[in-house]
């Protein structure tokens, strides 16, 4: 049985909850894809592309109310914890996994903290670029993390999640978003293969996430 927490309760929690995601679906006109597996509330990791603050918020948005339940992001503990409704949203709202980016002795482990939530039942939202791609390659070389937590949780499945035309409706600098719609296509799971190196699962991690991208021909991050 699953020791996750219950989701913070009371009409404000409820009322930005459903303030955000539809904020989000006005914004964007998000629709979800589940090409590559079905909305399960088995506990998984959700890897996408990045290219806006927005972008936990918006794959957030698509779950299933079950799952939305159920999942985390994980994101910087600096930028969420900056100013008071900030840290509110992240902890009440997301109850997001808050990592610190700069690392000290005090600082806990950020893969323990990510591999404690999936133990508590959570399936998790991470970003393996490490920071907001803004620039013109489309998805940047992944950062060691997923390879080690997925050490520790081998069974978990990794999600490939491609985030499509966000960094368009939100262009950097901008706060009015552009009338563009969005979408967020889940692909099919991949896992740790029993003796993978760290490098050839990053591999073929991120090549499962390009290969979620929608083969329109056009480059979005020229836009």
């Amino acid at each position: 049985m699953s020791d996750f927490p219950p989701a913070a309760s009371g009409f404000l929690v409820d009322a930005t909850t459903t303030a955000l995601i539809l904020a989000a679906r006005v914004a964007t006109g998000v629709r979800a894809e589940w090409q590559g597996c079905d909305p399960t509330t088995h506990r998984r990791i959700y890897y996408a592309n990045h290219v806006s603050h927005g972008d936990f918020v918006l794959l957030w948005s698509v779950l299933p109310p079950a799952l939305r339940r159920v999942t985390r992001p994980v994101a910087a503990a600096d930028y969420w914890r900056a100013t008071r409704m900030r840290r509110y949203i992240a902890e009440e709202v997301f109850r997001a996994v808050l990592i610190e980016r700069t690392r000290t002795e005090e600082t806990p482990d950020p893969i323990a903290l990510m591999a404690d939530a999936l133990s508590g039942g959570a399936s998790l939202i991470l970003f393996p670029e490490g920071t907001r791609n803004t620039g013109d390659e489309r998805l940047l070389p992944f950062k060691s993390g997923i390879y080690r937590l997925a050490e520790k949780r081998p069974e978990i499945e990794c999600v490939p999640v491609w985030i499509d035309n966000l960094n368009r409706v939100l262009p950097k600098g901008e706060i009015v978003p552009v009338p563009l719609l969005c979408t967020v296509t889940f692909g099919a799971p991949v896992k740790l293969g029993e003796g993978e190196e760290k490098q050839a699962f990053l591999d073929r991690a991120r090549a499962a996430l390009l290969a979620t991208a929608p083969t329109n021909g056009e480059n979005h991050k020229d836009g």
